[in-house]
């Protein structure tokens, strides 16, 4: 049976955090290595919306932008939902 997109997601979610934390434990501060994630994160998504050749339009910017801000209050309100069934 193959996975879920759902599924997919939620292990290469996992495996960038145990690469971070990999980085983290050779005493990288985090915030070094949250910054370089997400300047991957960028470079990856920019090549996800534009291609390979050049850098994203204006709107482009914009709509790459806009997933990462949906996606973020929706680990947010997980975050907190989770922290209620403490």
């Amino acid at each position: 049976m193959s996975k879920s997109d759902a599924e997919l997601i939620s292990d290469a979610v996992n495996r960038f955090i145990d690469l971070a934390n990999s980085i983290k434990n050779e005493d990288v501060d985090v915030n070094i290595v949250a910054t370089a994630l997400m300047s991957a994160s960028g470079i990856y998504s920019t090549y996800a919306a534009g291609g390979n050749q050049g850098g994203l339009t204006e709107k482009g910017v914009e709509k790459v932008a806009a997933a990462y801000k949906s996606e973020l209050a929706r680990i947010q309100e997980v975050k907190r939902a989770n922290a209620g069934k403490l």
